[in-house]
């Protein structure tokens, strides 16, 4: 048997790691300034985590939810002290991908509707309503084709209101900021205007908080700059540390019903407890004040670069786009410097999401290296 050859990697596997370092097995270190795409938010083998999770596995690892489960209660109620959503209700699952399937249905129970508005350049994975949602018509594949997806430009007041005008559209996705579409963030003016148009429209305002969540941009949310409510709210990647969880909060006049929605592995022991020592580092280390200062700083280094043509983002989710392919860069980067950076839909945008336990020291180390090929 062989892997599905799905993957296009580079010559570089990581077989250790601590913080925000990874090494390979020549031990070469390199220096982990995406986090496998924003996966890693307290560092890599974090020491509050590891002994959570060892814990947790020296008592129970798995049940499915035909049980109850008080870990996830533990959750809940640590979840929403820090991202002050106090009043909203979690549900789990396993992935990104999964959390937008299930918002998408949540959202259609409450209106009955099955449009989708989502926007030019955005990502919300690769299932089946999700991908379709996805500005990326490569991993759209005919079984997708059916869904009713309506694709607006990204900060056009008019187009929007005069689709919802209809109350023909389900539900508004929209991303906190744009990830994969080379870090590309909407006004607050813009999603102040969302959310004022789904309501007066009985539409379903879904932010996916999916890349931008969980402290990675110096807010718990990205929306939350913005002061608005929405209905759902997307979580994965950098909720887990690594071990795959996902979610949605749901706003509490959405009313739930026996089996509406259901997963076997979803709010296990282990991912639960991976959450919680999330949550816990984010609190204990106050790593949401420190993705402010560490973003600042380094968004304050880079502007100095006569090089970059743009640079966008908060906290530490930054992109930085050039007036030229930046594929040799990131590869000069990784072979040369010794870093890890992340690539976008845009070939001329590296992005940048380091774990938020980033010290000014590495970030100096990064802005070296990137210096470095720059000048070359």
């Amino acid at each position: 048997m062989s892997m599905f050859p799905v993957y296009p990697v580079f010559d570089v596997e990581p077989i250790s790691a601590e913080g925000a370092w990874v090494m390979d097995a020549n031990g070469q270190r390199y220096l982990d300034f995406y986090g496998g795409h924003a996966v890693i938010s307290i560092g890599h083998r974090h020491p509050h985590y590891v002994k959570r999770m060892k814990d947790q596995m020296d008592r129970i690892s798995f049940y499915s939810n035909s049980v109850p489960i008080a870990i996830q209660h533990e959750l809940d109620k640590k979840l929403g002290q820090i991202c002050c959503y106090h009043d909203f209700q979690l549900f789990l699952c396993n992935s990104g991908a999964e959390a937008i399937e299930n918002a998408f249905k949540v959202a259609s129970s409450v209106n009955g509707r099955s449009k989708i508005l989502t926007f030019n350049k955005a990502f919300h994975g690769r299932t089946s309503l999700a991908v379709a949602a996805t500005d990326n018509p490569k991993l759209v594949f005919p079984v997708n084709e059916g869904a009713e997806i309506i694709r607006c430009e990204l900060g056009n007041h008019e187009e929007v209101a005069e689709h919802l005008a209809t109350k023909e559209v389900c539900c508004v996705i929209i991303e906190g900021i744009q990830g994969v579409g080379g870090i590309v963030e909407s006004s607050d003016e813009f999603l102040r205007f969302l959310r004022k148009e789904c309501t007066n429209t009985g539409t379903q305002l879904i932010m996916d908080e999916v890349q931008s969540g969980f402290g990675r941009t110096g807010y718990f949310f990205a929306h939350q700059y913005s002061g608005i409510r929405p209905d759902v709210i997307t979580m994965a990647k950098g909720m887990g540390n690594g071990f795959p969880v996902g979610g949605i909060l749901i706003a509490p006049e959405i009313e739930a019903f026996p089996g509406m929605l259901g997963t076997t592995y979803g709010g296990n022991h282990l991912a639960c407890a991976a959450s919680l020592a999330v949550l816990e580092v984010l609190e204990s280390e106050n790593l949401m004040q420190h993705a402010q200062e560490m973003g600042a700083y380094l968004i304050e280094r880079l502007s100095t670069h006569t090089a970059i043509k743009e640079i966008r983002g908060k906290g530490l989710m930054i992109g930085l786009e050039f007036s030229e392919l930046v594929a040799e860069m990131r590869k000069k980067l990784l072979y040369e410097q010794f870093i890890f950076t992340g690539s976008s839909s845009n070939p001329n945008t590296i992005r940048l999401l380091p774990p938020l336990n980033i010290t000014q020291a590495q970030i100096d180390y990064f802005l070296n290296g990137l210096k470095q090929v720059i000048q070359d």
